[in-house]
C-alpha cells in the first residue's frame, strides 16, 4: 500500500497510463541550452513512464503563453501542460493571467498543495508564489515556479502521484 493508506486511491493510482504532455517555459531570459527546469519536468516526466510530446520557450507575455497553450490543446496530442515561470509577483510575472481565462475548471488544491509544501521548504516565502492548475478542457494543466528546487517538488509530491488518474477522469488517457 502506498503512503497514503487507501486501498481506493493507490487502486486509481495503479490504473493510470503513460501520458503524452507538453511543456512550457515562460521566460524573457531561457534558451534551449539553458532551460534547466524544462530539462527536469522532461526527466521527470519519463523516469515516470510518461512523454514529452512537445516543448516551448516563451517570453512573459500573456498572448504568447496562451498561444502556446492553444497549440497544445488544438493539436489533440497531450493530456497535460506542464508550465513552469512567470508565477511570481515581479511585473514581468503573467503567467496565471494568461492561463486562468482558459481554465474551464480550476483545481485549487494544487496551489495550496504545492504552497503549503514549499512553506516547509522555504518559510514565508511560499505566498509569493501564484502556482495553479486547472483542466482545458480535458487537458490538465499546471503552472509551476521557475526554480528547479519548486519544479521538483511539485512534481515528485504532487503532479506525477496523480497525473494518471487525473487524466484517466478527464477521459484523455
Amino acid at each position: 500500500m502506498s503512503r497514503y493508506d487507501s486501498p481506493s486511491a493507490e487502486e486509481h493510482r495503479a490504473a493510470g497510463t503513460a501520458i503524452a504532455c507538453g511543456v512550457i517555459t515562460v521566460s524573457d531570459t531561457r534558451t534551449a541550452a539553458d532551460d534547466r527546469s524544462g530539462d527536469l519536468i522532461a526527466e521527470l516526466l519519463a523516469a515516470a513512464g510518461h512523454s514529452v510530446a512537445g516543448r516551448r520557450i516563451v517570453p512573459d507575455e500573456p498572448t504568447a503563453v496562451a498561444a502556446a497553450i492553444h497549440e497544445f490543446v488544438d493539436a489533440g496530442q497531450v493530456a497535460a501542460i506542464l508550465l513552469t515561470g512567470g508565477t511570481g509577483v515581479a511585473p514581468r510575472d503573467q503567467t496565471p493571467e494568461a492561463v486562468a481565462g482558459l481554465f474551464t475548471k480550476e483545481l485549487p488544491g494544487f496551489g495550496e498543495l504545492f504552497r503549503m509544501l514549499s512553506y516547509q521548504e522555504i518559510g514565508p516565502a511560499a505566498m509569493l508564489s501564484r502556482a495553479c492548475g486547472g483542466m482545458i478542457g480535458g487537458v490538465a494543466v499546471f503552472l509551476m515556479p521557475g526554480s528547479t528546487a519548486a519544479v521538483r517538488l511539485a512534481m515528485e509530491r504532487l503532479i506525477l502521484p496523480e497525473l494518471g488518474h487525473l487524466t484517466k477522469l478527464a477521459g484523455r488517457e
